[in-house]
């Protein structure tokens, strides 16, 4: 690994309190109060995570805290307890007396609803629980879900867990090859899927995925599918099912069976993966008692909330905010199916409404599209249900942020801007937002209980407003205890580049006040004349001129000096690419950062090629960048016609 001593020239001083009326009713309402919680979370982090756990359901209350064996980086919490994830997001509130209370609302892209209440939802991941068993699946097997967003996704997900099968959720924008590898690595002998699902109105054929997929797949004995849009579909006999046939017929009683704490839950590959997959491994009682806790507290959730990840449930963020951690926490979550330009731009904002949705979590790539498209259209929204919104997914630059405070919070919602990962589980960086002030693009402070760090490779700290790499200390409760069938990748992956401490691939820097900054990943760092720039400073100078809607910075290769940085633009409505554009946007950051920071070249394009999660594929732009053509995987892209578009060229 390179040096990590990035260059970090970025700077913000805005500064915006918790709304008072917003902290009279938080969790947490102040920031001593926050600190306190802090300070015992990490001097007595056993008696802390210990006090959490006692807030759920266990068969058999755990004594035991953390265990880590640190010479294997081996991690273990409550390893004596009992507990079942289904039973802590359904049973425990039925029992509770809240079985009315509304679990999930689902819409889908065409503009169906459905909702279900906790005792309906119950009764229906009871049959599809009885339905699994059915078909031979045990405790410890693997099942591949490959499904769109309805409440079947839920179901299965949940059913899963409560008879402690180990479900491995795979994103529906895959292509078959990233289907099948991910199958072959798990040994999944069951896959349970849909005829299609919606995507910008044009329906998307998952089964047709699934069936070339299997041709690599021999070992794979049942396919249930369920009937999303009613197109015809082969089903082969002995194999293939109809979900509504084998649930019809299902027992919906079906109790959840004790599982370990440290009983596998859930397999995740990572996205962007090249040569083998790889599958980070999460367990029952440390995911569930992390997610629970930072659900509750980052979005300070009561009752009566509704709460609305825009994630898909086959990223780590569906799994721990759209399902698992709202409905630990008893509150309503929303699920959408399709885009959020579908019918028109508004869709989101219509769906607040409609939902009355009070807790929005979405990421920065989706609000810098929303401010391309212009605030005609959350401006035409009441808006007024909001509490609280928050970020996921990567660093917000600060002028999305501030429009995403003033355009969707309307001034009055505080802005939750998380930072964590698929290998995290859960919050590792993230505001309460009844006690801590926030900082446009800052992830603010760590969450209780978590430890991190910037040092350098060596493990020794950076001052103040220097980057470096960003580490925890100490390992959580929702880490990833390991990767499926690897565990020397898992140790030299996360735990070897910095002995004694869990390395995250991200820079970032602290201010003067202890807020964390993030950078980008180490890997994305442009390193010019010996400087090392981090790619998300660039993009938040660029992004902050008036004409630029969205930015993304990679590096080539330069003779002189190293590499050169290249910028790819989008730009707001109204403003034309030429010439003299280009030359002000690579003066604009050269003031804003600083003449080392200056663009060697700017292409104008009209949307960055990205995946369905939102993420940017800097690879590819990396391969434009570099080779004038793109060459390598776009299985995961969501938007082929725009990466036609930019092979063809510059606009200006």
């Amino acid at each position: 690994m390179a040096s990590p001593n990035l260059t970090s020239s970025l700077r913000e001083t805005r500064v915006f309190p918790p709304p008072a009326e917003f902290a009279a009713r938080a969790h947490v309402q102040n920031f001593a109060q926050y600190q306190a919680l802090y300070q015992q979370s990490v001097s007595e982090p056993d008696r802390f995570w210990a006090g959490v756990a006692r807030e759920l359901h266990w068969f058999h209350a755990p004594e035991q805290g953390l265990d880590w064996d640190q010479a294997a980086s081996r991690v273990r919490w409550f390893a004596d307890g009992t507990l079942n994830m289904s039973d802590n997001c359904i049973d425990r509130h039925v029992a509770g007396g809240r079985g009315e209370h509304t679990a999930l609302v689902w819409e889908g892209e065409p503009g169906e609803v459905r909702a279900l209440s906790f005792r309906e939802l119950l009764l229906e991941v009871g049959r599809c629980s009885s339905m699994l068993r059915a078909l031979g699946v045990a405790k410890g097997d693997r099942v591949a879900i490959y499904m769109g967003t309805t409440p079947e996704v839920a179901i299965a997900m949940l059913a899963c867990t409560r008879i402690g099968a180990v479900h491995s959720v795979v994103f529906g924008g895959f292509a078959p090859q990233a289907i099948a590898d991910r199958i072959l690595d798990a040994d999944c002998r069951v896959v349970l899927t849909q005829d299609g699902t919606y995507r910008r109105g044009t329906e998307i054929p998952l089964k047709r995925s699934v069936d070339e997929a299997l041709r690599q797949c021999p070992s794979v004995r049942s396919v249930v599918v369920f009937r999303r849009t009613g197109s015809p579909v082969a089903m082969e006999p002995g194999r293939d099912l109809w979900w509504h046939e084998q649930m019809a017929g299902a027992e919906p009683l079906c109790p959840p069976e004790p599982l370990g704490a440290e009983d596998p839950l859930f397999i995740l590959y990572t996205s962007g993966t090249t040569g083998k997959p790889k599958g980070l491994v999460h367990t029952n009682g440390g995911y569930a008692v992390q997610t629970y806790l930072t659900t509750r507290l980052v979005f300070d959730l009561h009752p009566d909330d509704i709460f609305w990840c825009t994630a898909d449930v086959g990223w780590i963020t569906g799994h721990s905010y759209v399902l698992y951690g709202a409905l630990q926490n008893g509150v309503t979550t929303l699920l959408y199916e399709g885009a959020p330009n579908c019918p028109d731009p508004g869709r989101f904002w219509q769906l607040i409404d409609r939902h009355r949705v009070t807790a929005f979590y979405t990421a920065p790539t989706a609000i810098r599209a929303f401010m391309q498209w212009g605030p005609g259209y959350p401006r035409a929204a009441r808006l007024d249900s909001l509490r609280v919104l928050g970020t996921v997914g990567e660093p917000i630059n600060p002028e999305a942020w501030m429009w995403y405070h003033s355009e969707i919070g309307r001034g009055r919602c505080p802005v939750a801007d998380t930072w964590w990962q698929t290998e995290t589980g859960a919050h590792m960086l993230a505001p309460l937002p009844g006690a801590i002030p926030t900082k446009p693009g800052s992830a603010t402070l760590p969450f209780p209980g978590i430890v991190p760090a910037i040092v350098t490779k060596a493990g020794e700290p950076v001052p103040a407003g220097h980057g470096g790499l960003l580490v925890i200390r100490k390992p959580w409760p929702s880490i990833a205890r390991t990767i499926w069938g690897d565990h020397a990748r898992y140790v030299q992956t996360y735990w070897a580049e910095v002995p004694g401490s869990y390395f995250s691939g991200d820079g970032a820097r602290q201010d003067d006040d202890g807020y964390f900054w993030l950078m980008g990943r180490v890997d994305d760092v442009i390193n010019v004349s010996g400087h090392r720039l981090g790619t998300m400073e660039i993009e938040s100078a660029l992004v902050a001129h008036p004409r630029v809607a969205e930015a993304a910075a990679v590096g080539k290769t330069h003779q002189l000096k190293g590499q050169a940085i290249s910028v790819f633009v989008t730009l707001e409505a109204g403003a034309r690419p030429s010439p003299e554009l280009r030359e002000e946007l690579r003066s604009w950051v050269a003031r804003e950062i600083g003449s080392l920071a200056r663009p060697d070249d700017v292409r104008f394009v009209q949307a960055l090629p990205k995946t369905r999660s939102g993420k940017i594929m800097r690879r590819l732009l990396r391969e434009l960048a570099e080779h004038g053509e793109i060459k390598g995987d776009t299985t995961t892209l969501e938007d082929f016609a725009g990466l036609a578009k930019m092979r063809e060229g510059d606009e200006a």
